[in-house]
């Protein structure tokens, strides 16, 4: 009791034990104990002096306590003593507020204390195990220690729970746990549990956390809620930034439908609570990561097309357009804005056509533009709007072409104010912020577009009364001559650069003004200050812009001239360094890094992200450019001549293949043609076949009459007319077949007509296919002419069966009764009858003289058809050389591109700076134009 009562407080009677041996004595009692209360009262005090004797407690104890985790489970009470004495060495109290370095020794204690835990990776586990436990007096300490855990080693503890079986999925049911203490110290160490590891933000968005998260966020009143639901809007950012499979998750799941009703924001926007804007302000973050521009250009543009859909991008520009919103609210909601439309026509299309509630209403553009030009507003808030005039400019040539044309004289309309006035109110303002904003603005307005430059080059200004009116363009330089601040300078010095590439108008413009090339030449030699180091270097880009874009239109400034120029008065190298100023700027990298414009002073607002790309594009080209001589100019210039002809012997040779596939196609629509005609014929044989095998029964059938009243003897006057009516049926057949020989002639004729078509198409590549087709009308030749043969045949059959019926009749007439008259009769109708069988016979020689006719006319035919296939066979091999000609020439630009490059190279090899691209651009287009050919080789 004595020992108890010096651990509670109690007055001892002798001297006080130090904390140590107070601390030794309990851990002997834990250890040693048989009894459960026992060793429950012992860690029970080890647990109350664990805050005062962190390092004692920790020291001693840490093993004796996990032993206790280890066999106590069946009592929750001395569970949750262990787990909380546990939490206190590990983890400092945080209600305390000690001097940073008592707060980093700490630190450093707990982080020791973590390392000596987690050695045993089975100890993690156990706590694991532990946090199924339902008794609040487990759970709720076992949550706390794991959070500790992990804060302090983060990285080791989460590689434990990632291998632990079931280990994510146990700490997801923190989630659905009714305490809501639990559930929200839950939501704290799952914070921690996915800070930086992607397996197991994967794992933790598959368990259904994002429904659970929503759930609560809706529960707890959204934007209206307390402290948790900014702990769910922690988690997910957690889930979701930087990991595209989440990402994708969250958007093929429909969640962003679910985030509309977060900005649901009422009318009246006064008495906005800290907690509000801290969870509308992760709210906008985390649409934000859902449409980076750091994510894949596929995902970015889906989660933009269902913000579209769902009405998110409306709601976004309902609070842009409200009053009453916090500023930093309104600076977060138009940089989220800026990337839900960024390269998104749709949205984009959207935006501008968004009106500000105002009377009259004012485009929304205007009204930020308005706020960006405004030196009065925070200096993040015009960031903001540059940024999403930017965004609504990227990849949006129709939106380019909307800003333009209000600065044109056509479109200007006095009674309005239009994004074109005030973009050029703040290029001349006396705010350099606004100088600069309002130059980077209208650069992105000119970006990529051809058009727009040529475009601008008519905008007029009216500089005071009485004077005429200048240019844009002359403006521009006569600001940058008047030596005005260095931020303005470098605003117009980015402007121009933007609007002078790749527009040789732009340049010819430029250089018509006598003054501006000298004006540049100056400011390049000048041996100036630190800080005039980068107005040096943008003025040399824009001179190297002016040599490298040159038509050479201007006779007093062609690009040899200006090279001569750089040469005398600045000295190439000279101009290669002052170049190399604007890259070597240590706010150049700062803003090459992402599309948002981040600075955090007006005086380090600089570089444009957009104008950084182009000056990575311009600084090589320039350089070779300024170093080339007029020899290697007039080399390129032969080469690119040289190329030229190669071009036009290759498109000769397109032409002639073209030429060739026309004809190709007309042969395959005639062989199309025959076939059908084939088609047909084969019909109208068959129908033949068919007619001639109904004669031959016809015929047998009367044979098998005959034959049976041959046998009766019952008068020559009966046998006479069966007689007669056989001969009737033989001249209908004969008849019929007259009509098929002369159907078989007119056949042949048509097929006569087609080959003569086919001698006539001199110079035309027959395909196999027609080949094939010629081989299948032989075949019917010979087909008809078989079928002559037979109708021959049949002819003679029908001879012989007459010669029967008469010696049938003469032995008809010598058994008859001797009647003279019927004799007679009979004699005189076998006198036609002969007659007519002459007359027969006569026609069956007239129809064997037609088939040998036809038998010579096939003869023709088929060698016809033989003189064809030889014209095929020498204009394919006539297609073969031309090809092999092709390909030699090919070979001859091959070996001079080697030869050329050889040279080069010995020219570098000597110390020769040579320019490589021009040559680059002509083989890169002649390779093109290769392609195309064997595309069309391939057709």
């Amino acid at each position: 009791m004595n020992f108890f009562r010096g651990v509670m407080g109690g007055q001892p009677a002798g001297p006080q034990p130090s904390g140590a041996d107070t601390i030794q004595k309990l851990c002997d009692r834990v250890a040693s104990s048989t009894l459960l209360e026992d060793r429950r009262d012992a860690v029970r005090a080890l647990k109350s002096l664990s805050k005062k004797y962190r390092m004692e407690v920790g020291t001693q104890a840490m093993d004796h306590l996990i032993h206790i985790l280890q066999t106590d489970r069946s009592d929750s009470e001395i569970l949750g003593y262990a787990l909380d004495t546990l939490y206190n060495i590990i983890c400092s109290d945080e209600e305390e507020e000690p001097e940073d370095a008592q707060r980093r020794q700490e630190d450093d204690i707990g982080a020791q204390f973590t390392e000596k835990f987690i050695q045993e990776a089975d100890n993690v586990t156990l706590l694991l195990t532990l946090l199924e436990e339902f008794d609040f007096h487990v759970r709720w300490p076992g949550v706390k220690l794991l959070t500790a855990l992990l804060k302090s080693q983060c990285a080791q503890v989460q590689g434990i729970i990632l291998v632990s079986p079931m280990g994510v999925s146990r700490l997801m049911d923190l989630l659905a746990d009714s305490r809501e203490v639990i559930r929200n110290d839950g939501l704290l160490l799952l914070q921690q549990l996915t800070k930086g590891n992607a397996a197991i933000q994967k794992i933790v968005a598959f368990e259904n956390a994002f429904e659970r998260l929503l759930d609560i966020i809706t529960e707890e009143g959204t934007s209206d809620g307390g402290i948790v639901v900014e702990d769910c809007l922690l988690l997910l950012l957690n889930l979701l930034k930087n990991n595209s499979s989440n990402q994708n998750f969250f958007k093929e799941g429909s969640y962003i439908q679910r985030m509309k009703p977060w900005f649901e924001v009422g009318d009246d926007n006064s008495g906005w609570s800290a907690q509000k804007v801290t969870n509308l302000h992760l709210m906008l973050q985390l649409v934000r990561v859902m449409v980076s521009p750091v994510n894949s250009p596929g995902a970015t543009a889906s989660c933009q097309k269902s913000m579209f859909q769902c009405g998110l991008l409306q709601q976004l520009c309902t609070i842009l357009m409200a009053t009453g919103v916090p500023a930093d609210i309104l600076t977060e909601t138009i940089n989220t804005v800026s990337e839900v439309i960024r390269g998104s026509q749709v949205n984009q299309d959207y935006f501008a056509s968004v009106n500000a509630p105002s009377n009259p209403p004012r485009p929304a553009i205007v009204v930020l533009l308005m706020s960006m030009v405004n030196e009065r507003q925070p200096f993040v808030l015009r960031c903001a709007v540059l940024y999403c005039f930017q965004c609504f400019l990227y990849k949006n040539q129709k939106g380019q072409g909307e800003i333009v044309a209000t600065l044109l004289p056509s479109t200007i309309d006095a009674n309005s104010i239009s994004a074109g006035q005030l973009l050029c109110g703040g290029l001349f303002s006396a705010d350099s912020l606004s100088n600069w904003c309002a130059a980077v603005a209208l650069g992105h307005a000119l970006q990529d577009n051809l058009t727009q430059k040529e475009q601008l080059l008519r905008v007029q200004l009216a500089t005071s009364l009485g004077k005429p009116p200048v240019s844009l363009l002359q403006q521009c330089t006569n600001i940058l001559s008047q030596g005005s601040k260095v931020q303005t300078r470098v605003g117009l010095l980015m402007l121009l650069c933007t609007w002078m590439s790749n527009c040789p108008i732009a340049v010819t413009h430029f250089l018509h003004n006598q003054e501006n090339v000298p004006f540049l030449t100056a400011q390049i030699s000048e041996n100036l200050g630190e800080d005039e180091r980068l107005v040096q270097g943008l003025c040399a880009l824009l001179l190297g812009i002016c040599i490298y874009y040159n038509d050479n239109s201007l006779e007093n400034y062609t690009k040899e001239k200006l090279k001569q120029l750089i040469e005398k008065r600045i000295g190439k190298e000279n101009f290669v360094e002052k170049l190399g100023f604007i890259t070597k700027h240590e706010l150049y990298s700062r803003a090459a890094q992402k599309p948002q414009p981040a600075f955090s002073t007006p005086e380090h607002m600089l570089f444009d992200h957009e104008f950084t790309k182009l000056v990575k594009e311009l600084e090589g080209v320039i350089t070779k450019a300024v170093h080339k001589s007029s020899e290697e100019d007039k080399k390129e210039e032969e080469v690119k001549k040289t190329l030229e002809q190669h071009d036009s012997i290759v498109t000769q040779y397109k032409e002639l293949i073209r030429e060739q596939d026309s004809q190709i196609n007309e042969l395959k629509e005639q062989v199309s043609l025959l076939s059908s005609q084939k088609d047909q014929m084969q019909s109208a044989i068959t129908q033949q076949l068919s007619q001639i095998q109904q004669h031959k029964d016809q015929y047998n059938i009367l044979k098998l009459k005959l034959g049976k009243d041959s046998g009766q003897s019952d008068g020559g006057q009966q046998v006479n007319g069966l007689q007669l009516e056989e001969l009737t049926l033989l001249r209908e057949e004969l008849e019929e077949l007259r009509r098929q020989h002369t159907l078989l002639n007119t056949q042949l004729t048509d097929k006569d007509k087609l080959i003569s078509s086919l001698q006539k198409a001199e110079g035309v590549q027959s395909t196999e296919g027609s080949a094939a087709e010629n081989t299948e009308l032989l075949k019917e030749v010979e087909s008809l002419r078989l079928q002559v043969q037979s109708q021959a045949a049949e002819i003679t059959q029908l001879q012989r069966d007459r010669q029967e019926l008469q010696s049938r009749t003469e032995t008809t007439a010598a058994v008859g009764d001797g009647d003279g008259a019927k004799v007679s009769e009979l004699e005189n109708r076998l006198s036609a009858q002969i007659s007519e069988t002459h007359r027969l016979q006569e026609e069956v020689r007239t129809l064997t003289e037609s088939r040998a006719q036809m038998e010579k006319e096939l003869a023709t035919s088929t060698s016809t058809t033989a003189i064809l296939q030889a014209e095929k066979s020498k204009l394919q091999q006539d297609v073969t050389e031309s090809k092999k000609e092709q390909d030699d020439l090919l070979m001859l630009l091959a070996d001079q591109d080697q030869k050329i490059l050889a040279l080069k190279q010995r020219l570098k090899d000597l110390g020769e700076t040579i320019e490589d691209e021009d040559d680059l651009d002509a083989r890169d287009q002649f390779d093109e134009d290769e392609d195309d050919e064997e595309e069309d080789d391939e057709e």
